[in-house]
């Protein structure tokens, strides 16, 4: 007797291939769904695997034009980077995969879902955090974190084994000595040697970046165009190529920053579940497209909705990372970051060149920047003189600061507190 359908997010790898079979044996019926988010796969073959494997239906679904304009670009206004330096792109594509899945479990009526995240990562946090917020009563299956499963698959070892036993079929290529999750955002890499901070990966690790030895030694130069914050048009200066829509402009980013090198990182992180671990990066299209876009608000956009983002972003970004995209919170800041972005239209001319992003100009067609205020050249309407009584009305409580100490240098302390570092 069955005990229902399961819509697995199914990738075909060597552990969602053995959890189909083993939610198969177990009595379910298995359902599965495999995103395309743009990873070089082979869906057709991912598709008869599964069958083959046992699953009653293989749902593959082409989310890559959806992953770029309701996850990256809402990203992309925001301006989100975890702490500092990761781009995000595993973060953002795991609730699309999510709310995907929910749909075909509605569709199909199944109680349960499942995916194969392990227990330590991030990744289950943001598939399950996503499956509930969608649907509260619905059923997760997370076999790396069920007993049974982790009494019967110690390793990589006993998932070979199960596999050689039902015949599931593994690709025989070489496997490599650490973890990767491909997307149309980027390629990561970790675990296995990389979990060695002080290991230092090698070029057969990178496949989305050109080695900087051997980049080309001229530079593309691109011009990107915003409208209301989002990229609409990207010309190259040189080739005079102009891509408009939204796929062809990120692939065209990629393509452009994978040739010069762009967007390499290499990173110790901090995971939601309080774990450190090392994470390299390649996201070549969306740093091209992060840096053109901060330096755009620059010239557009006001002093203080600057300053207030610019305190949001780090907790945006965090949220993201945590698997919070579908939460309330989440719904403010989209709305506040939407709002910020009315202005920012124009363009930024950017050079690429050995791994680096040079803005070489830029122009804002609503900007807030007049030549004429910014000119030592030009009075251009401002009264040097005002600022005089600016200067005053600051200056009063750091008078009364030191008048207060009642010393010659009231910053002494500083002095030691440095020279205790230094020693």
């Amino acid at each position: 007797m069955s005990k229902g359908k399961v819509v697995l997010a199914y990738s075909g790898g060597l552990d969602t291939s053995v959890i189909l079979k083993w939610l198969v044996n177990k009595g379910f019926e298995v359902i599965c769904f495999v995103g395309n988010i743009g990873q070089q796969e082979d869906f057709d073959y991912i598709h008869g695997k599964a069958l083959k494997t046992g699953a009653s239906k293989v749902f593959i679904r082409d989310l890559r034009e959806e992953f770029i304009t309701d996850f990256i670009y809402p990203a992309l206004m925001g301006d989100a980077i975890y702490e500092g330096r990761y781009l995000l792109g595993t973060a953002l594509a795991r609730p699309l995969l999510a709310k995907e899945q929910m749909k075909i479990a509605k569709a199909e009526g199944a109680k349960y879902v499942a995916h194969g995240a392990t227990g330590k990562g991030n990744d289950q946090v943001r598939f399950e955090l996503s499956y509930y917020a969608i649907d509260p009563d619905i059923k997760v299956i997370s076999p790396w974190k069920d007993q049974e499963f982790l009494s019967t698959f110690a390793g990589r070892s006993d998932l070979l084994e199960y596999a050689k036993k039902y015949g599931i079929e593994v690709k025989a290529t070489k496997s490599k000595p650490y973890s990767e999750d491909e997307n149309l955002m980027h390629i990561s890499h970790e675990a296995g040697l990389l979990e060695d901070p002080l290991f230092c990966p090698d070029e057969s690790i990178f496949s989305r970046t050109t080695d900087l030895h051997k980049a080309p030694d001229t530079d593309t130069v691109l011009e990107i165009h915003f409208k209301n914050g989002l990229p609409n048009k990207v010309v190259n200066k040189k080739t005079g190529a102009v891509k408009k829509e939204p796929l062809e402009i990120f692939a065209y980013l990629n393509e452009a920053g994978s040739k010069n090198g762009i967007g390499r990182v290499d990173i110790v992180e901090n995971r939601f579940i309080g774990i450190k671990s090392r994470g390299v990066y390649e996201t070549p299209g969306a740093t091209i497209l992060w840096t053109a876009h901060r330096d755009l608000e620059g010239i557009a956009m006001d002093k203080e909705v600057m300053r207030l983002k610019d305190m949001l972003s780090p907790k945006f970004s965090e949220l993201i990372y945590n698997g919070f995209w579908f939460s309330p919170e989440m719904d403010f800041l989209i709305s506040a970051f939407s709002k910020s972005q009315e202005a920012i239209d124009g363009k930024v001319i950017v050079s690429l060149y050995k791994g680096n992003v040079f803005v070489l100009g830029r122009e804002a067609y609503t900007g807030l920047y007049n030549q004429k205020f910014s000119s030592m050249d030009e009075k251009g309407g401002f009264d040097a003189s005002d600022s005089r009584g600016f200067i005053n009305i600051n200056a009063i409580r750091l008078k009364a600061h030191n008048r207060a100490l009642h010393v010659d240098d009231p910053y002494l302390w500083r002095k030691h507190l440095l020279k205790r570092l230094r020693d």
